[in-house]
């Protein structure tokens, strides 16, 4: 993936670090990053929360937030980004939370996703930034259109051209 390789290109000009909190895809932005060389650089690593109480207890996303709004939430996704930087003390942290399905969650339909980065703090970044995404497709389709969402989205932040928006994307392409 494309993606991967710009992030990490982007990282390294400016000499700083990623990490990445995962629901939905469950480990993919980690194996994308860590497949383009040079990874073990600027990658710090990853926490796969995939269970929402684990959101809370690893990231340190809001009890409370998750009690009311699930864990398909868009400031659920900025708190597992900042969360996921504070604690494996990267520069950057990325965060994809949502529904690949095959059935809705939370009262989210399925292909309801959220990215989200959270830069250095006193950055343009620092308090984050976070995507909607209505993707469509399979379960694998979501999840890879997630993953190269993200990348993309820190890319953005990285090279000065971020801006969130809400998308419709069909997976895959």
């Amino acid at each position: 993936m494309k993606e991967a390789a710009l992030v990490l290109e982007l990282l390294a000009e400016r000499g700083h670090t990623v990490a990445a909190a995962e629901s939905l895809t469950g480990g993919l932005v980690a194996a994308e990053l860590t497949g383009a060389p040079g990874a073990s650089q600027f990658f710090r690593g990853s926490v796969t929360a995939y269970a929402t109480a684990l959101k809370e207890k690893l990231l340190g996303v809001d009890g409370a937030l998750l009690a009311e709004r699930g864990a398909v939430d868009p400031e659920v996704a900025l708190q597992m980004a900042a969360g996921v930087r504070t604690r494996l003390e990267a520069d950057w942290g990325i965060a994809t939370t949502g529904v690949a399905g095959p059935e809705p969650q939370d009262g989210q339909p399925v292909g309801t996703v959220y990215v989200a980065v959270a830069g250095p703090p006193g950055s343009d970044t620092g308090a984050g930034k976070v995507a909607s995404l209505r993707l469509n497709g399979d379960r694998a389709d979501i999840r890879r259109e997630s993953v190269r969402s993200v990348l993309e989205l820190l890319g953005n932040e990285l090279s000065g051209n971020g801006r969130a928006q809400d998308t419709e994307q069909n997976g895959g392409n």
